[in-house]
């Protein structure tokens, strides 16, 4: 079963995605019934990685799946965290659920290392590249109330804009 995404087009939902997330306690089936209600979610919007605030749930809880990009197969982790980033950053295109039609370049390490747990409660950790790495990090900073617009380079851009643009 799949849940609406919550829009940050609205106070609402601005006021809902810029709230920090709890730390899960204690993983339940609750906890996994969540999990497999973000993939849900996520795979019916057509993204590749979801927070669980994005439906309204205040956990610390992240998926993401890329059936095309093996790299990202079914991940989900559970209190996630960031322990180490490459100082090398590269920038690349970041778009949101939250909010359709608007993509901007973002600046992000380009590797990291990360840990937290499994639907299991079982600790583990991993290393990251590329856009494996650039999800978790966005979807880390959906945890703590920070949306990719907060770190954009330059301007949001929607794909109509762009396209107008290129024709003059």
């Amino acid at each position: 079963m799949d849940k609406k995404i919550v829009l940050g087009t609205t106070e609402e939902g601005l006021k809902t995605l810029r709230t920090k997330s709890a730390v899960v306690s204690k993983i339940t089936n609750e906890t996994r019934d969540l999990a497999e209600t973000m993939l849900a979610s996520m795979h019916k919007a057509k993204g590749v990685g979801l927070s669980a605030v994005q439906i309204g749930v205040l956990q610390r809880v992240i998926v993401a799946e890329h059936g095309s990009n093996p790299t990202i197969e079914k991940f989900i982790l559970v209190n996630p965290e960031v322990t180490w980033s490459s100082k090398k950053e590269v920038s690349d295109e970041e778009g949101c659920l939250s909010f359709p039609e608007l993509f901007g370049m973002v600046k992000r390490p380009e590797k990291i290392e990360y840990r937290g747990l499994d639907l299991d409660g079982n600790q583990i950790s991993g290393k990251a590249g590329g856009l494996l790495a650039r999800v978790i990090q966005h979807e880390i900073d959906h945890l703590n109330g920070v949306l990719f617009m907060d770190r954009v380079e330059d301007d949001l851009y929607t794909y109509e804009k762009q396209k107008n643009t290129e024709e003059l």
